[in-house]
């Protein structure tokens, strides 16, 4: 049985950090308040010259070098964004472009904070399939570029950044033990589209837009389609909560990744978080996260990773993979 191997990884974030304290200065928010409601007590923000393009292509460099790989070894790339360079072409082309490949194919798959692990599962099925051998998946984003400043209770959320890995095809057993994804869920309801929104595009208004969302609804669905997807991804390989080493979920709100933890059965000192320091960076999120615990040493060679997301659409997913 072919299975997507995890060969490298890497990350990118803006050179400018902001903290809770400078964003007091910004809009009428404290400290105290962003920090109890959601656990982000700073984020990375792009500056000129720095874009989803550029921070993915960074991203991307960094695995090509951790795998010992040049960019001809690549098939395919995937870019997990919704806040894309332009509206066409992809920023998989750019980044592409950027990185000097002159071969295979990129595009963008867009399902906001879940994109990367739609990308995920889209990479697995070329790998299973037969129609690429290695790929190149990038979650990049910009979102302080479609961000209403004057609404407290969405721009001290978001944060810049990209993460990327590269998966490769390796023969496996077909069992549990085997290194790679072993199984990925998603699902969507786009019922819920108000909840969660930018109020533009180009077929509505003719611009970008600004990120629009009702909170607490957002959180109220969270946990349960967190649940949802985590469950069946256990059934599907007959593994448990016991069984896994680490849980990399979507780094949107300190309060939803612990609900999680605790609902799954899951420690939270197996735990990856990173939203305290990169607040959420939408499809960014998961890669970003990935990058910070395999670069520190905590998650290792056959561990059981699961990866959870939860995003616009609504969309949600899981992917259950061994390091």
């Amino acid at each position: 049985m072919i299975r997507s191997v995890v060969r490298g990884f890497g990350s990118s974030l803006p050179a400018r950090v902001v903290t809770n304290q400078e964003l007091e200065s910004m809009v009428d928010t404290t400290d105290e308040w962003i920090v109890q409601r959601t656990g982000i007590r700073q984020r990375y923000l792009a500056g000129e010259g720095e874009t989803t393009a550029s921070l993915g292509e960074a991203a991307a460099r960094e695995a090509l070098d951790r795998a010992g790989l040049m960019i001809d070894d690549i098939d395919l790339i995937i870019v997990a964004t919704s806040t894309p360079d332009n509206t066409f072409p992809a920023t998989a082309v750019n980044i592409q472009h950027r990185l000097g490949m002159k071969h295979g194919v990129g595009f963008d798959l867009q399902a906001v904070c879940s994109g990367f692990v739609f990308a995920l599962t889209t990479a697995d099925a070329y790998i299973r399939t037969g129609l690429a051998k290695r790929v190149l998946v990038i979650g990049a984003e910009t979102f302080s570029r479609i961000l209403d400043w004057t609404d407290r209770t969405t721009c001290v959320l978001f944060g810049d950044g990209a993460g990327a890995i590269i998966l490769e095809a390796v023969e496996g057993e077909g069992t549990i033990a085997d290194r790679g994804v072993l199984t990925t869920k998603l699902r969507s309801d786009g019922s819920n589209k108000e909840k969660l929104y930018v109020d533009g595009g180009p077929s509505t208004t003719g611009t970008v837009g600004q990120l629009r969302m009702q909170g607490r609804e957002v959180f109220k669905h969270a946990v349960g389609m967190i649940t949802d997807v985590v469950e069946a991804a256990f059934e599907a390989t007959g593994t448990t909560a016991d069984d896994v080493d680490w849980l990399v979920p979507h780094q949107a709100n300190i309060r939803i990744i612990d609900g999680s933890a605790k609902k799954l059965g899951i420690p939270l000192e197996k735990v990856v978080v990173t939203v305290d320091q990169h607040g959420n960076t939408s499809a960014a999120s998961i890669p970003l996260a990935l990058a910070v615990a395999a670069g520190d040493g905590r998650i290792k060679q056959g561990d059981l990773v699961l990866l959870e997301a939860m995003g616009g659409g609504f969309t949600w997913g899981a992917v259950l993979l061994r390091w």
